[in-house]
């Protein structure tokens, strides 16, 4: 008996072994697969111009890196400028969707009133409308609002998001009665409840939706377009577009180009990285 628990157990553990190692090596597969157009990208930006950056296998290591495409696109072009509007635009987008998305859950989360399971639907129901059905219309708004060639008219459609009150409703549910009590007990209004417990509270939710709104307004290139046509105010992305004009036949500028318009996302994510590996439910309530 002995005997068979011990071919079994070891025949258990072979098991395990094996699919766990079949789980990783999906995952390594996944992983390259992802990550190579990226690395693809950096190396053509290294490369210098007498190599070729077609050549099939492909090089991924630079015969002869150089930094000279990084300067002539930051020279012949107001990258900065670029550069500023995306992250002004980035930030301010960020910190108003934070805000009304939050203040909209509130209510949604914690309290009881007539047409609540109405609204909250009818909300999320407006994230399976694609955004080019409201772009007209939203452009002729703009546009009657003087929003044309403003920051403001960047902003305007992204001020508030049918997933960021999804996002923040469900976060919220799952903060204890007891802290909302206890707060309304040392005098605490709803916009007290909702600033020193719900938001404490909830940092990672609120850092996963900073993270998504950002990167999204970082990389929208849509609506700049469209309601955007003085290149003082162009983002990254309408700037790489016209990287893409102005040097159709030299890939590796384009890419250098592209190369810092997404350094920036990696720096805010690794920034707010750890805010949303772990909460501090009772942190709403220190102090």
């Amino acid at each position: 008996m002995d005997r068979y628990l011990r071919k079994k157990k070891l025949f258990n553990f072979k098991s395990s072994y094996i699919e766990k190692f079949w789980g990783y090596l999906l995952l390594s597969l996944i992983a390259v697969v992802t990550i190579a157009p990226l690395l693809w990208l950096v190396s053509t930006a290294f490369k210098s111009p007498d190599e070729n950056i077609f050549r099939f296998p492909p090089q991924l290591i630079p015969a002869h890196p150089t930094f000279n495409n990084f300067i002539k696109v930051w020279q012949n072009n107001p990258f900065h400028i670029y550069l500023l509007n995306s992250v002004f635009v980035a930030s301010i987008t960020v910190i108003l969707n934070l805000l009304f998305c939050s203040l909209a859950a509130f209510p949604l989360a914690r309290y009881d009133f007539k047409g609540k399971a109405f609204f909250f639907w009818a909300i999320v129901g407006t994230s399976m409308i694609p955004f080019q059905i409201t772009m007209i219309p939203l452009y002729v708004l703009a546009v009657q609002l003087n929003l044309k060639n403003t920051y403001a008219g960047l902003i305007f459609p992204y001020v508030v998001s049918a997933f960021g009150v999804f996002l923040l409703r469900q976060a919220f549910q799952g903060v204890p009665k007891e802290l909302e009590e206890a707060a309304c007990m040392d005098g605490c209004s709803s916009l007290g409840v909702w600033w020193h417990v719900m938001l404490p509270s909830n940092r990672p939710a609120l850092t996963t939706l900073a993270v998504f709104t950002f990167v999204a307004m970082w990389g929208d290139f849509l609506w700049p377009l469209v309601i955007v046509d003085k290149p003082e105010f162009y983002t990254l992305p309408l700037g790489v577009a016209n990287l893409a004009s102005a040097f159709s036949e030299d890939w590796r500028l384009i890419a250098a180009g592209s190369v810092i318009s997404i350094i920036p996302i990696f720096v805010f994510f690794i920034f707010l990285q750890r805010y949303v590996i772990s909460t501090d439910a009772g942190a709403g309530i220190k102090g």
